[in-house]
């Protein structure tokens, strides 16, 4: 799966994985030791997240149904907690991958 940001005409990561059962979002990213630049987790549905038992930040991207961004929180530090009210999905990807990707509230996100 690809994410682009299509208002701003960037590719946010080429290689996302979507975690949408009970279990893939439970565990989401726990039991990793680093997510490469270009890779991802697509969380749906999902409104809120955790680091705990992480041992590396994250960038994250709060979506609503209509796939804009209503929420970018970058460098989120393990042992840490997010939400976003209205939030569908949850985009979490390397630390840094937002800024180098323009991501910011409001911009449209396309999942190919």
């Amino acid at each position: 799966m690809c994410i682009k940001n299509i208002t701003k005409g960037t590719v946010v990561a080429d290689h996302m994985r979507p975690a949408a059962t009970f279990w893939q979002r439970l565990k989401g990213l726990l039991g990793t030791s680093s997510l490469p630049i270009g890779h991802g987790l697509v969380i749906k549905p999902c409104s809120s997240v955790h680091t705990f038992g992480m041992n590396y930040p994250i960038d994250v991207l709060f979506v609503d149904r209509h796939h804009r961004i209503i929420k970018v929180v970058e460098n989120l530090l393990p042992g840490k907690v997010s939400m976003a009210s209205g939030s569908q999905y949850v985009v979490e990807l390397p630390a840094g991958t937002a800024r180098l990707a323009a991501c910011s509230a409001g911009d449209i996100l396309e999942l190919q």
